[in-house]
């Protein structure tokens, strides 16, 4: 399978416009009563997005789009997918839910909504063995992917209320470090990180390939052990536009989540297929395992998991007050959800 490009925030949207000359905003049309011959949708090269990976892989979304053709394209991070998404270049991405408040923030609740979950948990804080409790993390330099992302709020959120302060400048009693997850792998390995709270498969991989210790399960910190880590996200314009597009498109992720449940082995196999069309190398089997045993794939968005990091965000200081009513959109799914006998979601 041809490797995708993964896009850096700031060339993000330039280089998918540039890249792929027919992905224009009149291709995919903004006008409720245009017609589309394609779907463009964005996803990470991350087992977090195995919803996406098996969806691309196993052929779900081409299945219920027909004739309509999907385009992918895949990112590093939920700033790129974003900034794809607002300039048009794509039309709908699986993303985390920081940046999916922060896309409702920026827009003023107007060019974004959820429509769907895609996978819960899989985030942990992994450091050395020595370190025995959360006290001990006093001086210490914890990574995490990025300033501001979901794993970021939540290590400091943690922190801050285990007494322990941290700033946006890598100061305080815990030095945080926001870096590129690769990187992490690479310091933890070299003694210049003492630890980092970073989502699936990284956390297996610093425990199985670099003898880390699992001191938190984020899973443990939210009502019902369950928290989102990726949902799905579409530009409010194509959802307008495109209703019937979007519930195709929902059907596609809504049997991968079901594959995967039914068929994990396969669909393990299938995302890490996929990973390594994208990135040139696969998970290794016991990290590819571990990986998914954290994770729970679902259609449910867990709302109230949503919320709750967003407040968390705003008493840390990442983010303005902001209100969330109407950041989602779970009418398409349910509708797909009802059809295939499946009980509805909610967005409470």
């Amino acid at each position: 399978m041809k490797r995708r490009r993964r896009l850096r925030p700031a060339a993000a949207a330039l280089a998918l416009l540039a890249g792929v000359g027919t992905l224009s905003a009149c291709g995919s049309g903004s006008g409720a009563s245009g017609s589309s011959t394609e779907v463009r949708l964005g996803y990470f090269p991350n087992i977090t997005h195995a919803t996406a990976l098996v969806g691309v892989q196993k052929g779900f979304f081409a299945k219920h789009l027909g004739a309509v053709k999907l385009r992918t394209a895949t990112f590093n991070a939920g700033p790129a997918a974003i900034e794809a998404l607002f300039s048009g270049a794509i039309d709908a991405t699986y993303v985390g839910p920081s940046p999916s408040i922060n896309a409702w923030a920026k827009s003023h609740g107007q060019a974004v909504k959820v429509i769907s979950g895609a996978a819960a948990g899989g985030a942990s804080l992994v450091v050395k063995p020595s370190i025995t409790s959360v006290e001990q993390l006093r001086g210490k330099t914890i990574a995490t992917p990025q300033l501001g992302n979901t794993q970021d709020v939540a290590l400091r959120y943690y922190l801050r209320q285990k007494g322990l302060k941290t700033d946006k400048n890598g100061g305080g009693d815990v030095k945080v470090r926001p870096q590129d997850n690769s990187v992490t792998l690479q310091s933890f390995a070299q003694g210049a990180v003492d630890g980092a709270w970073v989502p699936e498969p990284h956390a297996s991989r610093l425990v199985l390939e670099n003898k880390g210790k699992r001191l938190i399960n984020e899973n443990d910190l939210w009502p019902g052990h369950k928290f989102v880590v990726t949902n799905l996200l579409v530009r409010t314009e194509f959802l307008k536009a495109h209703p019937d597009l979007v519930k195709k498109l929902l059907a596609g992720s809504v049997e991968a989540n079901d594959y995967i449940g039914h068929d994990p082995a396969d669909a393990q196999k299938s995302a890490n297929a996929q990973l390594a069309a994208l990135t040139g190398k696969p998970l290794a089997d016991n990290v590819l395992q571990s990986a998914f045993k954290e994770l729970t794939f679902t259609n449910d968005p867990i709302a109230s998991s949503l919320r709750g990091g967003a407040e968390h965000a705003q008493e840390i200081g990442l983010l303005a007050p902001v209100d969330l009513n109407g950041i989602y959109d779970l009418g398409p799914l349910n509708e797909v959800l009802k059809a295939g006998g499946k009980s509805p979601v909610s967005d409470s």
